[in-house]
């Protein structure tokens, strides 16, 4: 595609100065492209019910087309406009953790963009639970259609600049309010089905959600298992390869002990093979991985929260040192723990179970 000018506004994130955010929607209104921060990562919008300003989306971010995007709302009224009738499951959940990280799978209204749905007769809506996401959405007076604001298949942004790094000259507008709260992208649930399932685990947590409706089902690709090649996904990152940096990721599951035994003794053969190697360490075992290594750390083992908000900026950073592989400690599953290890398997190249 043909380089075209990208303007960068910084905007204050509690008063996002209404000039510029008019500027932002108007381009949003007349079929272009604004990144803009969300409280999970920053994403890519386009008016979610002009079907070529979405395909944009899929040309500037390099997207499979069967990808379905996220349709973002302002309030529940523009919400009921994309769904023809939503469930009383639906609406305790927006009650409970809207504005928020929690995308709900609800059946579609005629007249959404089959770029939007990637042909499925089901929708994505969600309300960020950020002023400037806000502002931009009720200013634009459509749903936005976002994925994250970053190349098909990289770490998703959760700043400007990251923004910058991959879609500088194919986008029309950044809207910078500074880092991303979250760093991880919202959880998903589809409530098409008798039992709701989480087709992505995000933000608002298995465990949250099992305490808000009784039961909810997981599915098989939260955990790696792979879609078949003639299926679609119901969801943002179900099917294609995710959130890898340049270098090759392998992720190292198992018992801590295990697991900073098994990554080191792979750490020295590959130093000694003369390959810059990179680990993605929590805090407890920062130090105790062999000299000559670049060690980034997650935070500590017990509050996965710290790592799913330096996730993805750690991954860049990797890039920045040029290493040729990234070895990542694996992490428990509870929690917001599920969601990191779900980005750093959909990330990893190599998983490696440690006995």
């Amino acid at each position: 595609m043909e380089p075209i000018t990208t303007k960068l506004w910084v905007v204050d994130k509690k008063n996002p100065d209404p000039y510029i955010i008019g500027q932002a929607a108007d381009i949003i209104r007349r079929g272009g492209l604004v990144a803009f921060p969300t409280e999970t990562v920053y994403g890519l919008g386009a008016n979610g019910l002009n079907g070529a300003a979405v395909a944009g989306i899929y040309r500037a971010k390099g997207r499979p087309s069967d990808n379905p995007l996220i349709l973002h709302v302002a309030d529940k009224r523009m919400a009921e406009g994309i769904c023809p009738q939503l469930s009383e499951t639906a609406k305790k959940l927006m009650a409970l953790f809207w504005p928020g990280p929690l995308t709900l799978v609800v059946p579609k209204k005629a007249g959404i963009p089959e770029e939007v749905t990637g042909g499925l007769n089901t929708v994505a809506i969600r309300m960020p639970d950020h002023p400037v996401a806000l502002a931009l959405i009720r200013a634009a007076g459509v749903p936005v259609a976002a994925p994250s604001a970053n190349r098909s298949g990289r770490p998703s942004p959760t700043t400007a600049a990251h923004v910058q790094q991959d879609l500088q000259g194919r986008i029309d507008a950044i809207l910078d309010a500074g880092p991303a709260g979250l760093g991880l992208e919202s959880t998903v649930l589809d409530l098409t089905v008798e039992t709701p399932v989480i087709l992505r685990p995000g933000g608002i947590t298995f465990e949250q959600l099992t305490e808000a409706l009784g039961k909810v089902l997981m599915d098989p690709s939260v955990l790696g298992e792979k879609l078949p090649e003639n299926q679609s996904p119901r969801s943002p990152g179900m099917k294609y390869a995710h959130y890898a940096p340049a270098a090759k990721v392998v992720l190292f599951e198992g018992e801590p002990k295990s697991v900073v035994q098994c990554l080191g003794v792979r750490t020295g053969e590959l130093l000694a093979g003369g390959e810059r190697v990179g680990i993605l360490a929590t805090e407890e075992n920062q130090g105790r991985y062999p000299k000559g290594s670049i060690v980034l750390t997650m935070g500590p083992r017990e509050n996965p929260s710290e790592a799913a908000a330096v996730l993805f900026s750690l991954l860049r950073q990797f890039d920045e040192h040029q290493v040729d592989v990234i070895l990542a400690e694996g992490l428990e599953l509870g929690g917001i723990g599920l969601a990191v290890m779900n980005r750093l398997r959909r990330a990893a190249a190599e998983v490696v179970k440690c006995e």
